[in-house]
């Protein structure tokens, strides 16, 4: 027990040392991966705004935008503002900028890129109160980022002084949309945001977090915000998860790891890692939020590889003081089996002459069991043409019935003829000729079914019309039918599908239907109702479903328990061996069918038989 538990400790120290060393070797690769994303999107950030950084310096270079600032204020003739409006439409256009527009002292726009687009226009407005405009008028070059006044709509300004001489007559602006910064906020991968230098979050890969707050600003700096409009009208929230922000001061970085309070962004309770860079030349932050439930599977998946490591080492110096100990019994044992060797051997030789005489037998037993069942399936097939013969032998009456009349025409006719010719009257003799041969073709059609019936035949499947099959039994029982004034209703096709077609040997189904239809007759033998019911149709295209049911008496429970048992029937001595149902179940078994019987509800007996569908069903 003891052992158990020291054990159960080791695992456990292990798990926890190996999780520990997981969770510290994935939180690494974490950052890793996460610094160089942070990289790379800081660095596509920055070139995509910096690009335009000195285009607003080029602006005051074209003597079409100082002529504005040239003569009197209230008098600026309309085709020089024309002019400075084109060229900088020209320029927004070849730069890709928003928007590119020209202010005077006063901060009036004098003259803008977008004239003619009325939701963006900045002709007209007053920038005077926009800190890029203040710092523009004071000589130095402005960077700030702002919600335009027309558009609402975000972007990065960069302006310039425009100076005529050494005095500064004006500004000029140009515009940066952020929109493509946006958009590749999905290639991170995770969540990520940018905040300005009021730590308020301008961009961000979730809308709910846009234009929220990372600390809670004072009344003075609201007002300020509002003066300065540099959000527009939107009011300032607080940013939903409590991110106390410990920039490290030397390299303006942040890494730390939070557990998410207000916000569902970390699977399983797993935590947080929050990085952060500034941006080269920008008063911007970007921030990347990783999920940290990978770092935790990683942890726990080289926990679970500890504590197996440790497991293996136990299980190894437990192999090993085994073996020692085996060893030991061993060198005890030795003598001990040097003595049962030869017993051993002895054994064994004895045993290998038993197993060598119970192989022998066995492939004579298998040998004889071989030849059982080929003498078996010979006794089978002679027992089914026996079954037929006896059929024919029954039938037999019928048959000398239907030849008798035949026979004595043509004994009367062959009379005439000799008579016709003795006479000389070879008409005559040739017409009562000709009544022999149309007599002689008729018995031969009679006994022709009987023929194919009676004779042995090979039992591979074919594709066996059911109609053609039915006719010819019924052709064979046609004498005992009119005997025992049996009405026969036929039902061979399904609507529209015609006469199904079955995979077996015609001879045999023959057989099988002679049987069954017998003793439906026999069945109805003395019934006030003598209605005989053959019903064919194909069942899902891959069964053959057959029924013949009658109306006679029906079958008691006694009789139908033991109904295909061989030698069981319910007939006089000496009309039948009770054989029929055997050998006709055994048949459709053959073929991969079955029969199988039961009472009407009506009254009567049904017997239905299953065979497989031909798998290219012919005509009827």
């Amino acid at each position: 027990m003891l052992l158990l538990l020291a054990a159960a400790a080791l695992l456990a120290a292990a798990a926890m040392a190996g999780y520990r060393w997981g969770h510290v070797q994935g939180l690494q690769a974490l950052r890793e991966d996460t610094n160089h994303r942070l990289d790379l999107f800081a660095t596509t950030a920055q070139g995509r705004i910096s690009r335009l950084e000195h285009s607003a310096a080029t602006i005051q270079l074209h003597p079409a935008v100082l002529a504005l600032y040239r003569g009197p204020a209230r008098q600026r003739p309309p085709e020089r503002v024309a002019a400075a409006n084109d060229l900088l439409h020209r320029l927004n256009a070849h730069q890709g900028s928003t928007a590119v527009f020209v202010a005077d002292e006063r901060g009036m726009v004098l003259a803008s890129s977008n004239l003619g687009q009325p939701d963006d226009s900045q002709l007209g407005q007053d920038l005077s109160y926009r800190p890029y405009y203040m710092e523009a008028l004071s000589g130095r070059v402005g960077r700030h980022f702002a919600v335009g006044t027309a558009a609402d709509a975000p972007g990065y300004f960069f302006s310039h002084p425009i100076r005529d001489g050494d005095r500064v007559v004006g500004v000029a602006v140009t515009k940066v949309s952020l929109a493509d910064i946006g958009q590749a906020f999905p290639l991170l991968g995770t969540p990520a945001l940018i905040l300005d230098r009021n730590d308020v979050v301008i961009l961000s890969s979730r809308p709910q977090w846009l234009y929220t707050t990372m600390q809670p600003l004072t009344v003075e700096a609201r007002v300020d915000l509002e003066l300065t409009g540099m959000y527009g009208n939107r009011r300032l929230g607080r940013f939903p998860l409590p991110l106390p922000l410990a920039w490290q001061p030397d390299t303006q970085t942040l890494d730390q790891v939070l557990q998410p309070e207000a916000d569902n962004l970390s699977r399983d309770g797993a935590g947080l890692l929050v990085q952060g860079r500034t941006l080269d030349g920008m008063d911007w932050r970007l921030l990347l939020f990783s999920d940290l439930a990978g770092v935790r599977a990683r942890a726990r998946g080289t926990g679970a590889m500890a504590a197996l490591c440790a497991a293996v080492v136990m299980l190894v110096l437990l192999a090993v003081l085994q073996r020692r100990r085996a060893a030991r019994q061993r060198l005890r044992d030795q003598q001990a089996l040097q003595r049962l060797n030869a017993e051993l051997e002895d054994t064994v030789a004895r045993r290998t002459r038993a197993l060598t005489d119970a192989n022998r037998e066995l492939r004579r037993e298998m040998a004889e069991r071989v030849q059982a069942e080929a003498t078996l399936r010979a006794a089978q097939d002679e027992l089914v043409q026996a079954a037929k013969l006896a059929v024919v032998g029954q039938l037999s009456t019928g048959i000398t019935h239907e030849l008798a009349q035949p026979l004595g025409a043509i004994r009367t006719l062959a009379g005439n003829a000799r008579e016709f010719m003795r006479r000389g009257d070879l008409d005559g003799a040739h017409g009562n000729l000709a009544i022999v041969d149309t007599l002689v073709e008729r018995m031969g059609g009679i006994i022709h079914p009987f023929k194919a019936f009676a004779r042995k035949s090979p039992v591979e499947p074919a594709a066996v019309p059911v109609a053609a099959a039915l006719r010819s039994a019924l052709f064979l029982l046609d004498q005992r039918v009119r005997a025992e004034r049996v009405e026969v209703r036929l039902q061979l096709a399904d609507a529209g599908t015609g006469s199904p077609v079955a995979w077996c040997n015609r001879n045999r189904l023959e057989q099988v239907l002679i049987n069954l239809i017998g003793n439906a007759i026999d069945a109805m033998h003395g019934a006030p109702r003598r209605q005989l019911l053959v019903e064919a149709r194909t069942l899902d295209g891959e069964r053959v479903c057959i029924r013949v049911a009658d109306s006679g008496g029906g079958l008691p429970p006694s009789v139908l328990a033991g109904l295909f048992t061989p030698f069981f029937t319910t007939k006089p001595p000496g009309s039948g061996l009770g054989l029929g149902l055997v050998i006709s179940r055994g048949i459709a078994q053959d073929y991969g069918g079955d029969l199988a019987a039961a009472n009407r509800p009506e009254g009567g007996a049904v017997f239905t038989l299953w065979l497989p569908a031909a798998p290219n069903p012919l005509l009827p």
